[in-house]
């Protein structure tokens, strides 16, 4: 496998011209919410060394076929670069399919957290001598799918990808290799390219102040059972910029888009040992900038201190999301949350001391759940009375240890069992290519599940999920999330100059 080397100029390789493609999530209440910030970074890092860059941003497009047939009838791109989460394959397989049928010389790229996190399940697999397990079977679909796949770290692969001799697989989720991101090279990255997007388009208030997403650090080093990535260094090692470089990109999206909220889309912000002088150096820029901002994003509760809290709030913050999960003691075990009910119950006594608000992010479905757990789940969320909730069904992602430790059940086909201190979860073989409904449900009928315990089956799960939902928000007080009206879009080919948009501005052409 060939390989970017760490002191090789970019500007030695040869200019190309390349579409990059964020597929639908149909999934979603509202599309455009956060826009997809990986690909964007990618886009800033080719645009640095010399290559003409277009992003076809499809989100909340519903005839995206229309538009991706439309753009590679009339353009002249033969590279095309795409993310994906796993919920988002589905749509991705769809557009690779599509731009194959138009031209099928073009070069299909798949990026992200869906094939990183096949790949690093793939590679578990490879060491335990299991050669044609599900891991193998997803990864030799996505070959049929797509030209080349990239696993990991893009901003660096992705000129290996580009080239015409592009092995069909690189692995950039390895840190002996020179493509993985460290610390010193995750800082002098350029900022994401959100001009290459329409900004406009992306809607979203903290506190009734509009706001965009940043991320300033990547990976989480927990180990729950059910996060992806466990086993994949890309999303478990943490990476960190400097507090100086993530400021200045504060500074840059307030001067640029004229923006004065900011989602930390990073998974813990106090994970960060810097944290504190980080919001201290947010202060001060706010001071020198004589604005306000908003801020919010996710910390780890028993993490939590009133010294981050008091810190947090002085820089802006005015919303924190915390992954509490569940309120039985049992589950949080059984999940290896390293985190107890008191230590949740604790952050949420922190925050409210220092005026955050806090959304409590809770799921169903883990080895072990009952009516008695889903219950205490309930039970804990009247007792500390978040100021928003999010209750969801479990999925098995490939790499997460639900999935990827999971065995085969030798009297059902298709089923497989994960067991942690006794307790088992059952999940069904799920087609990731072909449905993304296991996501987070289907926004237009409602839930479904695909695990079950043994305790509660698929149905009874789906019921329970409803009716805490249900419960808490009555006696809370808290409304059920909306989407925006107009959320959905649907594009007339022709206007424009090739591909339609004075609306989403779809694709941006910025230099044609």
């Amino acid at each position: 496998m060939s390989e970017v080397a760490e002191n090789q100029p970019l500007t030695k390789f040869k200019k190309e011209s390349i579409c990059l493609i964020i597929p639908p999530s149909a999934f979603l209440l509202d599309e455009r919410v956060f826009m997809s910030l990986g690909i964007l970074r990618l886009a800033s890092v080719l645009e640095r060394a010399g290559h003409h860059v277009e992003v076809m941003d499809l989100s909340g497009v519903t005839n995206y076929l229309d538009v991706t047939t439309h753009y590679a009838n009339t353009c002249p791109t033969k590279i095309f670069g795409l993310t994906a989460t796993t919920p988002q394959l589905p749509s991705a397989v769809k557009i690779s399919q599509a731009i194959s049928r138009v031209n099928p010389f073009a070069k299909t790229i798949l990026g992200g957290p869906h094939i990183s996190l096949v790949a690093a399940a793939y590679k578990r697999e490879q060491s335990k001598n299991i050669t044609h397990g599900r891991a193998h079977i997803s990864f030799e679909a996505l070959k049929k799918d797509f030209s080349v796949l990239v696993a990991g770290d893009g901003e660096g692969a992705i000129f290996t990808a580009m080239d015409k001799n592009a092995p069909y697989y690189i692995d950039a989720d390895d840190p002996k290799s020179n493509l993985f991101l460290t610390n010193k090279k995750l800082d002098q990255l350029p900022f994401p390219a959100r001009h290459l997007v329409d900004v406009n388009s992306y809607e979203y208030y903290i506190d009734n102040v509009r706001a965009l997403s940043i991320i300033a650090q990547l990976g989480c080093p927990y180990e729950c059972g059910f996060c992806g990535g466990r086993y994949s260094p890309f999303l478990r090692r943490i990476r960190m910029r400097t507090s100086a470089n993530i400021i200045e990109e504060l500074r840059e999206m307030h001067t640029s888009f004229n923006i004065n909220g900011f989602m930390f889309y990073d998974d813990e912000l106090n994970v960060n040992p810097k944290m504190v002088e980080l919001m201290y150096g947010i202060s001060n820029l706010q001071e020198n900038l004589g604005v306000d901002f908003k801020l919010r994003g996710f910390i780890k509760s028993q993490l939590f201190t009133d010294e981050q809290a008091k810190a947090m709030y002085q820089a802006g913050f005015r919303w924190i999301l915390v992954g509490f999960e569940s309120g039985s003691p049992r589950i949080l075990k059984n999940i290896n949350k390293k985190a107890t009910r008191e230590e949740n119950t604790r952050c949420m006594d922190i925050a409210r001391r220092h005026g955050l608000k806090v959304k409590a992010l809770m799921s169903l479905g883990h080895p072990g759940e009952s009516e008695s757990t889903a219950r205490d789940t309930e039970n804990w969320l009247l007792e500390v009375k978040p100021d928003d909730f999010d209750i969801t069904l479990i999925t098995t992602y490939a790499g997460t240890p639900y999935y990827d430790d999971a065995v085969a059940d030798p009297s059902k086909e298709n089923l497989w069992i994960y067991t942690y201190n006794n307790d088992r979860l059952y999940s069904y073989e799920v087609n990731y290519s072909e449905t993304p409904k296991y996501y987070k449900g289907d926004p237009d009928g409602g839930y479904k599940s695909y695990v079950y315990t043994d305790y509660l089956s698929p149905e009874e799960l789906v019921i329970l999920r409803d009716e805490i939902e249900r419960n808490v928000r009555s006696k809370l007080n808290i409304p059920f999330p909306k989407a925006r009206k107009g959320l959905r879009f649907e594009h007339s080919m022709g206007q424009g100059e090739n591909i339609p948009s004075s609306i989403l501005r779809t694709v941006t052409r910025q230099s044609l």
